[in-house]
Parts: structure tokens; sequence; C-alpha cells
């Protein structure tokens, strides 16, 4: 009975130890607006990295092209966990996303990496941005970063603030319509997906993309002239829900936030190098890419209105002013005089 007795309690052990390993094992989905691409090469390194270090007790799938649902609605399906984690683009949730919004806002920053350094740090230096995004039930993970802004059509004349007058381009978001509208063009909303189409069919004159996503949807075929730089922003948010997040072992937590500041680091360190090899194989395709002369995009600042102290005054109007300007005044007197 004795021997009987402990067999069974060494099979209820591994039983149990089965049990545990199983529920230790979590498969994080994660859902993409973006095409699979190397564009996006530093995020599919992080969730082989976080998979690699968890010894596979966290794995990450990938689903891109809006797979899992559309680039504005991805928020919203992370926070309900509907799926674990997910991209999204502040721009899109420019009256929900109020302080990240700042990120994404035209004439605040000079360069790619001057905004991903501010927006690497603000997280650190004021709560309100987790905060904002522990409303939705999400955590903060690492910034994707993008490249200087270029508009891209077949028309070749995209080098003058004149020429835009009355073109449509591509935008999105709150404030970004603005800096359109403010030389005459026509903003038009347009996923990232769709814009290859829209530039076959007419229905736009100019994208509005960096060089990376130029190269990723072969924008240069209907489109062949690229023209900029003309704007710096941050990119997309890598973010996860709240409660899937505290349901990982602690050790494994820590994995994934060390692997996500490293995945930050190595797109600060890449960014530079990423945009120029994707002009480089653009032309080697058959772009072109022309420079838009610095004296051109000075009359287009200066005739857009201040978007820093435009978005604070909306932030004050909310009740927020407060910690808008604190916010202002970290991004920099150089950024806020633009």
């Amino acid at each position: 009975m004795f021997t009987s007795f402990k067999a069974i309690c060494a099979a209820t052990a591994v039983v149990g130890a089965t049990a545990v390993a199983a529920q230790a094992e979590t498969t994080l989905r994660w859902g993409h607006y973006l095409s699979d691409s190397p564009y996006v090469q530093t995020e599919k390194d992080f969730a082989a990295a976080v998979e690699e270090r968890t010894e596979g007790r966290v794995k990450i799938e990938v689903t891109y092209a809006g797979g899992l649902g559309a680039g504005n609605e991805l928020l919203t399906l992370a926070g309900r966990g509907a799926i674990d984690m997910a991209a999204v683009v502040p721009g899109y949730y420019s009256d929900q996303l109020l302080f990240w919004r700042v990120f994404q806002t035209p004439f605040v920053f000079d360069t790619p990496r001057e905004a991903m350094e501010k927006a690497g740090a603000v997280d650190e230096q004021f709560e309100s941005f987790q905060e904002e995004l522990s409303k939705f039930g999400v955590k903060y993970l690492f910034h994707q970063p993008l490249g200087a802004y270029y508009l891209t059509g077949p028309d070749e004349n995209c080098t003058t603030v004149e020429a835009l007058e009355g073109k449509k381009i591509r935008s999105f978001g709150a404030d970004i319509p603005k800096a359109h509208e403010a030389i005459g063009a026509v903003p038009v909303s347009v996923g990232v997906g769709d814009v290859y189409e829209a530039l076959q069919r007419g229905s736009l004159d100019y994208s509005f993309l960096n060089r990376g996503n130029v190269l990723a949807y072969r924008l240069f075929e209907p489109a062949k002239f690229s023209c900029g730089p003309v704007m710096s922003i941050a990119g997309h948010l890598i973010v996860i829900n709240e409660r899937t997040f505290n349901g990982i072992s602690e050790e494994d937590q820590a994995v994934i936030l060390e692997e996500a500041g490293k995945a930050a680091e190595a797109y600060i360190d890449n960014i530079e190098k990423i945009e120029d090899d994707a002009e480089t194989q653009i032309v080697a395709e058959g772009g072109v890419v022309k420079e838009f002369p610095q004296s051109e995009l000075d009359a287009w600042k200066a005739a857009a209105p201040d978007m820093l102290q435009a978005w604070v005054d909306d932030m004050a109007n909310r009740g927020l002013g407060d910690e808008a300007s604190a916010v202002a005044a970290f991004l920099g007197d150089e950024a806020a005089s633009n």
C-alpha cells in the first residue's frame, strides 16, 4: 500500500508539474497595420528574442497588414483583450491619445532621431503618458521611429510649396491635415495599405510617407518621384494588454521589458541607415528621389500655424493645460520655436 501511495503521489506530481508548465506558456497575438517587410525587422527581432530568452514560455505571433484589425481599431482590440499586443499610431487616435499625439505633430521635430529621443524619455518624465494608455487597458513597451516624410507621386513638380497648391495629399490624424491645408493642398485620409491603389487611380496626387514605407509598399511603381524630406515625427507605439502582461511571470515580464528597451535603442541607432538603404533601392528600381529645398520647407513652416502651441491650447481647453505646457517645455525651445 505504501508503495502504491508513493506511486500515486509521484504521478500526481508529474501531472501537476506538466499542468504548471503548460499554464506558463503564453502565445501573444500581435496585431499590426503595416505589411511584413524589412522595415519592421527590429520588431521581429524583439519577438524572436523574447521567445528565445524565455525558452518558449512566451511566444509572439505577429499578424501583419491589418489581419487582426485595421490601424484605427488595434488600440481598442488590445485594450479589450481581443488581441494581446498592437502597433498603435497615435495620430489615428487624436481624440483619445491626447498626450501621445504630440509626437505626430508637424514641424515640432527637425529629425527622426530627435523625435525618438524625446519620445523615449517622455514616458519616464511624465506619468500622463502611461496613464493615458492605462485608460485603454494597455501598457507601453517601446516606440517605433519613422524616417522623415516624403511626398511621392507621378508628377516631379513636388519641390515647391506653390506646386503643391490644390494637390491631393495623403494625410491622417488631427494635425497633419492642418499642415497640408496651410499651403492650399487637399488632405485625403488614406490607410497605408491603400496608398498604392489611390496613386494608381489618381485619388491621390502624392503619398505622404517615409522612404522605408515607400519601398515596402513599392509606391515608386505608380508614383516615380519622391520629394523630401518635409517632416519628422515619431511612429507607432508597441503596447501590450495590461491583464495579459500581469499574468506573465515576473521573470518573463523582465525579459519582455528589457528586450523592448533594446528594440527601442536598435531602432534609433539604425533609422538613418534603414532609410538611406531604402532610398538606394528605390533609385535602383527606377524611382527618383528629389530634395525639397530648405527655403521651401521654411516657407511651409511659416505658412502653417504654431502646431505645438495649438496642441497646448487644445489640451488647456480639456483641462490638461499645465501638463501639456510642461511637456512642450520638455520638448525644448528649439522645437517650440518651429
